[in-house]
């Protein structure tokens, strides 16, 4: 070959490798294009999959946080419609009336006397109506009760529970005094100064009740002996006033025989 011939042949593959290396570059940019358009498509795709992901599980929370505000609130308005007064007698009433009929289990089962067994039945029997009552007016009002006592009166029901014999009795007797002195005094508040008619309504139909189970504690085993001893020192005080009154007149009378 000449050289003119060599030169136009190493032209041609010249031009023919710089054709090859612009061509590999395009579609190297081509390649890296698609790449970063997959990527992008599938980073959006996970963006928007997380989104929306995370939306129904803030919807998920919000329908659950609505749903239990919703009941707790319902409770709340009950109560919300009530007195102070009104809300602490109701919540009272309800837990007092849990422990008269729990000891009144007890009592029924466990009591060594007569007196202390059928006062015990009696406690189940009346408050149980009483409580079904009490329920029965919360519910109307969209108020939700306890179920179960609290703290402290579970701890009194626990302590006088292992109790037996006279022990139990005297320990009974004594707590029942106490506690109905305490239901006689709410309720005749209640039936008299507070604000709900239906709670006014349902204290001044328990009031009776009430005091009937008042005068059968104070004549439980134990009970009796503190009426009598109050009856005696009443019956002294009498005595040593009259005695006073007749020593007094003696002598006014002698003094005014005096010249």
């Amino acid at each position: 070959m000449t050289n003119e011939q060599l030169i136009k042949s190493a032209q041609v593959w010249f031009v023919a490798i710089i054709m090859a290396c612009g061509i590999w570059a395009v579609a190297g940019k081509a390649g890296m294009t698609s790449q970063d358009q997959n990527s992008n498509q599938n980073s959006n795709s996970n963006s928007n999959s997380s989104s929306r992901n995370a939306n129904r599980s803030q919807n998920q929370n919000r329908s659950n946080r609505n749903s239990s505000t919703t009941g707790a609130t319902g409770e709340q308005t009950g109560m919300g419609n009530l007195s102070s007064q009104d809300r602490d007698f109701i919540m009272d009433a309800a837990i007092g009336g849990m422990m008269e009929v729990e000891l009144g289990r007890v009592a029924a089962q466990q009591g060594s006397s007569d007196a202390v067994k059928q006062f015990g039945q009696r406690m189940v029997d009346d408050h149980s109506k009483a409580n079904e009552e009490l329920m029965s007016l919360a519910a109307s009002k969209g108020i939700t009760l306890p179920t179960t006592m609290d703290e402290k009166h579970h701890k009194d029901m626990t302590k006088l529970s292992a109790m037996t014999g006279a022990n139990f009795d005297r320990a009974y007797s004594k707590m029942m005094l106490s506690d109905h002195k305490k239901d006689v005094s709410e309720f005749e508040k209640q039936s008299t100064k507070g604000a709900d008619p239906d709670l006014k309504a349902f204290a001044s139909k328990t009031l009776p009740t009430l005091k009937e189970h008042l005068q059968m504690a104070s004549a439980l085993p134990g009970n009796q002996g503190g009426s009598n001893m109050n009856s005696s020192r009443n019956s002294n005080r009498h005595s040593n006033s009259n005695s006073s009154n007749r020593n007094s007149n003696r002598n006014s009378n002698s003094n005014s025989n005096r010249p």
